[in-house]
């Protein structure tokens, strides 16, 4: 068998057992086994370190005379070698890197994911996911809030800096701002962890997390209604509630004389900042006035 074809069917590990013995008799082959072994190192650094990328390079394009005399067509296939693997390489770099998806304020989208799974995702928020790996594994990392609609498969998981939610196929929402962290389950089953605490959620119940504090319920709505152009807050601290404000309404909020540890129960409309605002101050007793630029402060009615 020709060299050329004896290499090829060994960068194709399509080797038979003689045809190995082959390969391994060729003056060359310990130089393109070094190559593969140094790829293999290259890859298990889970991209920790970019520097030992042009170290590889820099070892594959060098080679000293004195141990190895290129003649005739070896030169070309030692290239060629070198290409196919940086080739490769390449190709991990480049189109293995997660998919990101963000939000602007007041800003709200759909992303439909290889299995037809559905992530809408609230304002001021993110996402990302590696599209190389899904089938083998469903797993997507979240700052913000999304409602998530998952096509039964294997396992899905929703990864945030507060816990984690694990579900097979369902229909579920998660939000995690700064120390508040809340999950709300409407249909099917899903199971959150935490660093102390784990909970399996059925359809309709939620499980809360506020600095530290865990809280279980019910939800009041068989739908996330933010996606519906609502924000709702049952007992929640109105300092969460200001902040949805401002990411709804791409403003930003002061206040003066407000206890915002508070509980607020109730809802706000996306449509329009005066009915909001409205909405809000109302119920907790609030003064509120609209500055320029967009800026709204609330103060405590005295």
């Amino acid at each position: 068998m020709e060299q050329e074809t004896l290499i090829q069917k060994w960068l194709l590990e399509d080797l038979s057992v003689e045809e190995s013995k082959a390969f391994d008799a060729l003056e060359d082959a310990p130089f393109y086994k070094g190559i593969i072994d140094d790829a293999a190192q290259f890859k298990a650094s889970n991209f920790s370190k970019i520097d030992d990328f042009e170290t590889f390079k820099a070892r594959l394009i060098t080679t000293d005379p004195k141990v190895r005399k290129l003649q005739g067509i070896k030169p070309m296939l030692r290239i060629a070698s070198v290409a196919v693997i940086l080739f490769g390489l390449s190709y991990f770099f480049l189109f293995s890197n997660p998919t990101e998806v963000q939000t602007l304020a007041a800003q709200k989208t759909t992303i439909e994911l290889a299995d037809a799974s559905q992530v809408v995702l609230n304002a001021l928020s993110e996402i990302s996911y590696d599209e190389n790996k899904w089938d083998t594994q469903r797993e997507i990392k979240l700052e913000g809030e999304a409602f998530f609609d998952v096509a039964k498969g294997a396992k899905f998981d929703v990864v945030t800096s507060e816990g984690t939610v694990s579900v097979l196929g369902t229909e579920f929402n998660v939000k995690q701002r700064g120390s508040f962290f809340e999950v709300a389950c409407f249909e099917g089953t899903v199971r959150v962890v935490t660093d102390e605490h784990t909970q399996i959620l059925q359809a309709g119940d939620n499980f809360r997390l506020f600095d530290g504090e865990m809280a279980t319920g019910k939800n009041s709505y068989e739908e996330p209604q933010w996606t519906k152009n609502k924000s709702y807050f049952k007992r929640v601290p109105v300092s969460e509630v200001f902040a949805e404000l401002e990411r709804q309404y791409q403003v930003s909020i002061i206040f003066e004389n407000i206890d915002t540890n508070q509980l607020f129960t109730g809802i706000f409309l996306h449509d329009d900042l005066n009915t909001a605002l409205m909405s809000v101050s109302e119920p907790l007793d609030l003064h509120y006035q609209i500055l320029k630029p967009n800026t709204v402060r609330f103060t405590g009615r005295e």
